[in-house]
């Protein structure tokens, strides 16, 4: 199947469904609510405007300035999400209220005053909470991610690496969204840790290094005692991945592309393996190689790997690796989200699992894409801590 065609599988569903939310929305929210010409006319306006930027974002922002064009970006993400949230709220209300007069078994209120305050409580009722719950969700996105600690007992670590921290950032997604000013804040988030190890597992950007790199720059200045590692993410082949791993190299960071480095001296060390990622080779790479990773590795010696996408545990924990650490699932980002993440991954989605002796964590990630918003799935910056097994 062609790109195009993919691509238009995916776009033609999505935008039909936009438009019959947008619809369903001005008409409950709006037309059912006031006779007011004016009111109506407005409201269709901002439904129109708001379908008509969500599916033309790009092009809209082309056509201003770049601080203008961020700012109407943002803001028709922010209408994405809203919208979303609205719908949510007010199909269920509709429903709700379609089984309660079915459990009662009463007919619709036969007064026209009665319906017309019932459908104005209703929509005033949807649209203050599907307000805030998106407002909360926009404060959340942009607010600092959380620290979360996770113990973890890996097999044939040695003694002397017990409580060795790996500090884990993943999925920033540094856009047109995310810049500098939340870089430098993750950078020193993250060196205030005083991590022994810093992991980025993929997904740092979205778009390329002539128009990111002043952005995706102050991760130079990440400090650790052994150092900052990288190993790429799907958004990053998107964006060009070639060039980024460069960039990143440039920076001071140690790339891992289907490979490993020992980690620690002669004394006391592991094992630190990392991978393409899982879907690299639909864009013509070589992609996701675990043997050339594990190859004239020892069974004996403690080993983390470090892949974006959590595919292939099975397989991982059969060849013995004691940890993956991965992201790519945001814990779905958004309820409903985190709920289908839970149905699509299981225990893969967000959080610490175990299939014999190997673990996997699962980060949901810093950043975010699409609307810039986080509900039930807050943002998190990882320190795993090693303990001997």
């Amino acid at each position: 199947m062609s790109p195009w065609l993919r691509m238009m599988l995916f776009l033609v569903p999505v935008t039909a469904l936009l438009a019959l939310a947008h619809v369903y929305l001005y008409r409950r929210l709006v037309r059912d609510v006031t006779a007011s010409r004016a009111l109506r006319r407005t409201g269709m306006g901002l439904f129109a405007g708001g379908l008509v930027g969500s599916l033309g974002a790009r092009m809209v922002g082309g056509m201003f300035s770049s601080e203008v064009a961020r700012g109407t970006g943002i803001g028709l993400l922010v209408w994405m999400g809203l919208v979303l949230y609205l719908l949510m709220f007010t199909l269920g209300l509709d429903v709700g209220r379609g089984v309660l007069a079915r459990v009662r078994k009463a007919p619709e209120p036969p007064s026209p005053e009665r319906r017309a305050f019932l459908a104005k409580g209703m929509a005033a009722g949807a649209t203050v909470a599907g307000a805030a719950v998106s407002s909360f969700g926009t404060w959340r996105a942009f607010h600092p991610p959380d620290v979360r600690d996770i113990p973890v007992r890996l097999p044939g670590l040695p003694k002397a690496l017990e409580g060795f921290t790996l500090v884990q950032l993943t999925d920033i997604h540094i856009g047109g969204v995310l810049q500098r000013r939340f870089v430098d804040e993750l950078v020193a988030r993250a060196n205030a840790l005083k991590p022994d190890l810093i992991a980025v597992t993929g997904d740092l950007v979205d778009g390329t290094v002539p128009e990111l790199g002043r952005y995706v720059a102050g991760f130079g200045a990440l400090k650790a005692r052994h150092g900052a590692y990288f190993v790429t993410g799907n958004h990053d082949y998107y964006s060009g991945v070639e060039a980024w791993t460069e960039f990143v190299r440039g920076l001071g960071l140690t790339v891992l592309r289907n490979r490993a480095v020992t980690i620690g001296d002669a004394g006391a060390s592991f094992d630190l393996l990392g991978v393409d990622d899982w879907s690299a080779s639909r864009f013509g790479e070589a992609g996701y190689d675990l043997d050339a990773a594990m190859k004239g590795l020892r069974p004996d010696r403690a080993s983390v790997l470090l892949a974006h996408q959590p595919s292939n545990f099975e397989v991982v924990a059969q060849r013995g690796v004691g940890l993956q650490i991965s992201g790519h699932t945001h814990g779905g980002q958004m309820f409903p989200g985190n709920v289908l993440g839970q149905l699509i991954w299981g225990e893969q989605n967000a959080g610490l699992s175990k299939l014999g002796d190997s673990h996997l964590y699962v980060s949901r990630g810093c950043g975010f894409v699409g609307p810039p918003m986080r509900v039930a799935a807050p943002p998190e910056i990882a320190r795993i801590i090693l303990l001997p097994g």
